[in-house]
């Protein structure tokens, strides 16, 4: 496996108390501390470190779903990856190696995979493992997010984070958008050309069917979930690179993914774009709670 420059100070999600042992762990927490193209708030690499600092405050019980869920499935914090902390340059192609290589492991050895970013273009290598080790089974990439990042370049990389979707659709995979509110004319008009699906934070502010139009729009059994924190509204998380009003909120989210861990099969998830706020816990906090969440709708599955 190709290495860069890591760090090995990792607080481990929710503490060493619920900690397992690698083998013996259903779930593994990858954090990718990667920036490189942000384009205005700076800080994202500080995000995976943040929300494991965060996460030691959550609570094991988790009072929807009635259980301790890091109990029953563990959960394995794995040494970040592509570390730019520190004033580390780690190329794009390069981050996209290591990540696509990390998480490809991973899932041979049977994890279920939650990234934290870290920029968005981190997706794009984490999507390329799944298509590696499914290659044969379709899935659909959902994204969370404020922003179409459909450009096919944006100052002068085509693995800016603002290309990640773009990527993704070359690829050739379906893909669901939720909540998009800030696009530019070349990514309207792709969207028109592509006739991608796209449900945009306005229409689901305005129309109470949205939920179960994009649950419906979904056509393939196994998808993947790209959430980037900036779809969700800015009051929850303002600690993003570019925070949008009129965001996805709490219940909206969390509602819209239980229906989505339960409808279909999810292989795996990413959580990006954490960019910590200076004497402000809310958005690694709520950001920590989420990736808790994901743990708890996948261990349904797991039973």
């Amino acid at each position: 496996m190709t290495q860069v420059q890591t760090f090995t100070s990792v607080l481990p999600f929710l503490g060493s108390e619920v900690q397992w042992s690698y083998g013996d762990s259903k779930v593994v927490i990858l954090p990718i501390p990667y920036e490189a193209t942000t384009t205005y708030r700076k800080g994202c690499e500080n995000g995976p470190s943040a929300l494991l600092e965060a996460s030691q405050q959550l609570e094991c019980y988790d009072e929807e779903l009635d259980r301790e869920v890091a109990q029953e499935v563990g959960i394995y914090t794995y040494e970040p990856i592509a570390d730019t902390r520190n004033g580390a340059i780690v190329p794009a192609e390069k981050m996209l190696q290591v990540t696509q290589e990390t998480v490809y492991q991973l899932i041979q050895d049977g994890k279920f995979v939650i990234a934290l970013g870290g920029e968005h273009s981190i997706t794009t290598g984490v999507v390329e493992a799944y298509r590696k080790a499914y290659p044969d089974e379709p899935f659909t990439v959902i994204q969370i997010d404020a922003h179409g990042d459909l450009r096919y370049e944006y100052e002068g990389s085509i693995h800016n984070h603002a290309c990640v979707m773009r990527r993704i659709v070359d690829m050739g995979l379906p893909t669901v958008q939720i909540g998009i509110r800030a696009i530019c004319k070349e990514e309207a008009e792709l969207i028109k050309e592509k006739h991608l699906t796209v449900f945009k934070a306005r229409e689901i502010a305005n129309q109470p069917d949205w939920m179960e139009r994009a649950l419906a729009s979904i056509k393939t059994q196994r998808v993947f979930l790209t959430i980037d924190l900036d779809g969700i509204e800015p009051t929850l998380i303002p600690g993003v690179g570019t925070p949008e009003p009129g965001g996805l909120s709490w219940y909206s989210l969390t509602t819209f993914l239980w229906q989505v861990f339960q409808n279909h099969q999810v292989i795996g998830c990413d959580v990006m774009e954490l960019a910590p706020i200076v004497d402000s816990v809310v958005s690694q906090f709520t950001a920590a709670k989420l990736v808790y969440k994901l743990v708890g709708y996948q261990a349904i599955r797991f039973r």
